[in-house]
């Protein structure tokens, strides 16, 4: 694991992008796994300048999101299909059938889990993963408790996930109950995993998740067992780590690019 602290979040989202345009440009038809919340807004942002400025081509990647509510047709504003178009799909030169969000209408949800699995796999697994982490150390929706085997499946979402996102909703009544959501035994087969974070309210959870004991409590503490992460955050999210990450470090990571 490589924690990467920066200044702040545009430093952080800055520091991402770099990772994955570097990634794209060495692997053009890399397989790209993607997040959704306000975390990740910056690294899209900067992926579409660098793809306008400097021609970062994206027409050979494949994309894989990591959820989506059950029962939001994509274009429900709240969907996870809507945030990706609306932040970065419908900005860059990825064709429509190299994008792959969880459908949450699907007839035979079970079914589709199956098939999502699969589909990774036939693209070769995701080489880069891009992930945000809740305060309770949740990843994508597999909240506290989860099982750290897990795969692609249907979640019950906690009162506490629906009270935090009613927020985006009319109210805690309009939030799904359900979500389908890539597993953490799936989330960790990804050649590499980029996990961001920013805000001292997730000080605690980045703690957790770097230092702290493997746990499905803190399922992102789960990635302390993966070959190649890097925890970039800021300085109030890593403002908890006890052990100090030295400036080697960062040059080490920028010698490894």
């Amino acid at each position: 694991m490589l924690v990467i602290v920066k200044k702040n979040y545009d430093e952080i989202s800055k520091e991402a992008a770099q990772i994955v345009a570097d990634r794209l440009r060495r692997k053009p038809n890399m397989v790209l796994g993607l997040a959704t919340g306000s975390t990740p807004l910056g690294l899209y942002k900067e992926l579409i300048r660098i793809h306008k400025k400097e021609g970062l081509d994206f027409s050979k990647v494949t994309t894989f999101n990591l959820d989506e509510y059950v029962g939001l047709p994509p274009t429900h504003r709240q969907s996870y299909n809507y945030f990706m178009y609306q932040n970065l799909f419908k900005h860059i030169n990825i064709p429509q059938h190299a994008i792959h969000v969880p459908d949450g209408m699907a007839h035979d949800i079970d079914g589709f889990c199956d098939w999502y699995e699969q589909e990774m796999q036939r693209f070769g697994g995701i080489d880069l993963q891009v992930l945000g982490i809740g305060a309770n150390g949740h990843v994508a929706f597999n909240e506290p408790g989860s099982s750290l085997g897990s795969r692609t499946r249907v979640k019950t979402l906690t009162q506490e996930t629906r009270q935090n996102n009613a927020r985006f909703f009319k109210g805690k009544e309009e939030v799904p109950r359900y979500a389908i959501t890539m597993g953490i035994g799936t989330i960790m087969d990804a050649k590499e995993l980029i996990m961001l974070a920013t805000g001292s309210g997730k000080a605690d959870a980045i703690k957790a998740a770097a230092e702290g004991p493997l746990t499905s409590q803190c399922p992102a503490s789960v990635v302390q067992l993966h070959r190649k992460t890097f925890v970039i955050v800021d300085k109030e999210a890593g403002a908890k780590l006890t052990g100090l990450y030295p400036g080697s470090w960062k040059s080490s990571f920028t010698l490894a690019r």
